[in-house]
C-alpha cells in the first residue's frame, strides 16, 4: 500500500506526538511499574515514527514543513498534558515538550 507524504506526515507527527507525551508522563510518575509502561510506549511511538520518516524525501535532510510540523505536535501534546491535569496527573510539567520535541526532530533529521 503507497501512501501520499501527507499522509506519511500525519501519521509521523502522530506517533511523534505520542512519544513526547509518554516521555513527559514517563518523568511525571514515580511508581517503576507505571514509569516502565510509559517508557515502552514512548520507544514503540518512536520506532513507528522513524519507520515513517524513511519513508518521507528527503530521507538525510531536513524537511521544509519542519516548523509547521513542530507547531502541531507541541500544540498536541499540550492539549493532551492539559487534560491529564484536569483528570488528576501530578507533576507534569509542560515545559519539557518543546526540548522533548526539538530533541527527536533533530535525531530524525527532521530539524537541523
Amino acid at each position: 500500500m503507497v501512501l501520499n507524504r501527507k499522509k506519511l506526515i500525519s501519521l509521523f507527527v502522530g506517533n511523534i506526538s505520542n512519544s513526547v507525551l509518554h516521555k513527559i508522563l514517563e518523568k511525571a510518575v514515580k511508581g517503576d511499574i507505571i514509569r516502565k509502561y510509559y517508557a515502552k510506549e514512548f520507544l514503540n511511538s518512536l520506532e513507528i515514527a522513524k519507520k515513517y520518516r524513511q519513508k518521507i524525501n528527503p530521507t538525510d535532510k531536513g524537511l521544509p514543513e519542519s516548523s509547521e510540523m513542530k507547531e502541531i505536535i507541541i500544540k498536541k501534546v499540550n492539549n493532551e498534558l492539559k487534560i491529564r491535569i484536569s483528570k488528576g496527573y501530578k507533576n507534569i510539567d509542560l515545559n519539557l515538550v518543546e526540548d522533548i520535541t526539538n530533541n527527536i526532530l533533530f535525531k530524525l533529521n527532521i530539524i537541523k
